[in-house]
């Protein structure tokens, strides 16, 4: 018996090319897009936050010490009767400010070190490469000591070392990304039109390299947070007169036995928070300028 084609659904009449994927809930560029502007507003919040408590983080009242967290003192009191809220905010706004300016120091250092290896011939490129083999097969934090320590330690100390010690990992990224430019056709077009190295560099390799340029940028900060409160930890970092949190959770060890918990629990979670602020900052911005994700 003949079938029609009044008698076939309409749709499995209907060739189904493409299913397109159901939109998740956290997925889209409008979502990466406020999750990365609120990520930035909570970090600009602790700073400010923590610059104005520097007051209140080094004012000491033994009548109140050692106290357990509660309304008044919501993460509770040292030894010396410092509030704990206070100094923790005070620590993770100089802990940020130094990821701040060592990992826009460092990124820096990779951006010039991997254009001119991938742009300066055959001798720049294995006199950058041989550098960073040689950086990053030191220990990261024996390195960063010796530097801080040479320098006298101290915030400047701190931050010269995280700069100095977390660029070899951008660079080789900036590198690769720069030869892909240097070698793209449109880039050999330009040349046989005439443009010089100075006008391919501004309208064809920075333009090409500044999405990954940003994204190693923000991905920098948490790990020279934890690098600086790491060594301030070990003592080779800020000063103890500092509300550091590396100065925090080094005072805190003496404590813990006595059962005091909040003066490690609480500045850790703040620390850790921090940290995942900035991680959420970098997927975010990775997500925005990634070709994968442009038509979402």
């Amino acid at each position: 018996m003949p079938v029609s084609s009044a008698d076939i659904p309409r749709e499995a009449a209907a060739p189904l090319l493409h299913a397109p994927a159901r939109p998740s809930l956290l997925g889209g560029r409008r979502a990466s897009l406020a999750a990365c502007a609120a990520s930035l507003l909570a970090l600009a919040a602790l700073v400010i936050a923590g610059l104005s408590c520097q007051d209140a983080a080094q004012l000491a009242d033994f009548t109140a010490k050692g106290l357990a967290p509660s309304l008044q003192h919501p993460f509770g009191t040292d030894m010396m009767g410092r509030d704990m809220l206070a100094r923790t905010l005070a620590g993770l706004s100089t802990s940020v400010l130094v990821g701040l300016l060592a990992a826009g120091a460092s990124s820096l250092i990779a951006l010039a070190l991997g254009t001119a290896a991938a742009l300066g011939g055959p001798r720049v490129d294995a006199a950058v490469t041989w550098l960073i083999d040689l950086c990053m097969g030191i220990p990261h934090i024996v390195l960063l000591i010796l530097i801080s320590y040479a320098l006298g330690k101290g915030f400047w100390g701190v931050a010269i070392g995280v700069a100095l010690t977390h660029w070899p990992s951008l660079t080789r990224v900036i590198r690769a990304e720069v030869l892909q430019c240097k070698n793209a056709p449109y880039v050999a077009v330009a040349r046989k039109l005439g443009a010089g190295p100075a006008r391919i560099a501004l309208t064809h390799v920075l333009p090409f390299v500044l999405p990954q340029y940003l994204v190693g940028l923000v991905l920098l900060f948490p790990h020279a947070i934890l690098h600086e409160a790491a060594v301030t930890f070990l003592g080779f970092g800020l000063s103890p007169e500092q509300p550091a949190i590396g100065i925090i959770l080094s005072e805190s060890m003496s404590y813990l036995t006595a059962g005091m918990w909040w003066l490690a629990v609480f500045p850790g979670l703040a620390l850790i928070a921090a940290v995942l602020l900035f991680e959420l900052a970098g997927s975010c911005l990775r997500r925005l300028v990634s070709p994968r994700h442009a038509q979402e």
